[in-house]
């Protein structure tokens, strides 16, 4: 898929027109990685469905978690490919929406067991792309209830 330019010069890798953008958070692409015995299957799927309808795209975070996952840059950067996710960096306005979620979560009395890295993937779902898929719905619905969740267990 060829990379756009915004005014600012920076590349974005989902041309105007791609359909539903749809953000993939780790759990999914871990999930089809490592042939995961209980959710590799419906996460696999959810991505094949997820495709037809547009754009796939994962945020920096989403990016680094799942890398570490292979041995070197190279097989992961083919397999991203081969799966068509591209990376899409998160905006200054998504990285204000995460500190301000992360903020409210601290506020309740949340522990680091939760770590920014969520809440830049919920914010870089909510306001850069159309959904996102993963398992992790009641984080995502807490904190951002007005994000699109595609969950593969609702799925089919």
């Amino acid at each position: 898929m060829p990379a756009e330019r915004h005014e600012d010069g920076r590349d974005d890798p989902v041309a105007p027109g791609a359909g539903v953008i749809t953000a993939v958070d780790t759990n999914i692409l871990l999930d089809v990685f490592g042939a995961d015995a209980t959710h590799g299957v419906r996460s696999a799927e959810a991505l094949r469905r997820c495709l037809r309808e547009g754009a796939l795209v994962a945020c920096e975070a989403v990016w680094a978690e799942t890398a570490v996952a292979f041995p070197e840059d190279g097989p992961f950067l083919d397999a991203m490919r081969t799966i068509c996710v591209t990376f899409s960096a998160i905006q200054e306005k998504a990285a204000l929406r995460a500190s301000a979620s992360w903020r409210l979560y601290r506020s309740r009395g949340g522990r680091r067991e939760r770590v920014v890295a969520d809440f830049l993937i919920g914010s870089h779902a909510l306001t850069q792309c159309d959904r996102l898929l993963t398992r992790d719905r009641g984080f995502y619905r807490s904190y951002f209830r007005e994000l699109r969740i595609v969950d593969p267990a609702e799925q089919g």
